[in-house]
């Protein structure tokens, strides 16, 4: 593991994780449902509000560390800006569940459902171009394989000269 690269990640998912929290008063109102992540995590841990907004901001970026080091290793044939909505929607769904363990009245509430997909697919959007821009892809020059810089298609130029052709 590159240890910029997981920094960096890192960084990504804990800006998108405070974008998610900045706008969760916008969305509770839009899809006309109360939960607040935070605020459930404050609850779950018995401590204060900002307890939970700090476990939230930690989860954003233990995500983005791994995101970091996972998405370039995945040969998705997706455009690089949709990479991370993708992934912030595949947490969304695989995390799903477990929410009758904690709130099992939002597990069948079709709004709380697609107001969750907003919040992953946000942070998706922002940990995925935040982290782009942070671990560009190497762009440098690789070094070329003599090989394949000798060979026109029709043999090596040594074969040529050694057989006299």
């Amino acid at each position: 593991m590159d240890r910029t690269r997981t920094l960096r990640g890192a960084v990504a998912g804990g800006v998108a994780a405070a974008v998610w929290l900045a706008q969760q008063p916008l969305d509770r109102r839009v899809f006309r449902v109360e939960h607040d992540d935070a605020q459930l995590l404050a609850t779950l841990v018995g401590r204060p509000f900002a307890v939970g907004a700090a476990l939230h901001l930690q989860n954003g970026a233990l995500f983005g560390a791994v995101y970091a080091n996972v998405a370039p290793a995945l040969a998705l044939p997706l455009p690089a800006p949709l990479r991370g909505p993708l992934a912030g929607l595949l947490e969304h769904l695989a995390t799903w569940p477990a929410t009758a363990l904690v709130t099992p009245e939002l597990t069948r509430n079709g709004r709380a459902f697609a107001q969750s997909a907003w919040r992953h697919l946000l942070f998706g959007a922002v940990l995925g171009e935040l982290e782009r821009r942070l671990n560009p892809p190497d762009d440098r020059p690789q070094p070329v394989d003599e090989a394949a810089a000798a060979s026109n298609g029709h043999g090596s130029a040594e074969h040529l000269v050694a057989s006299g052709r």
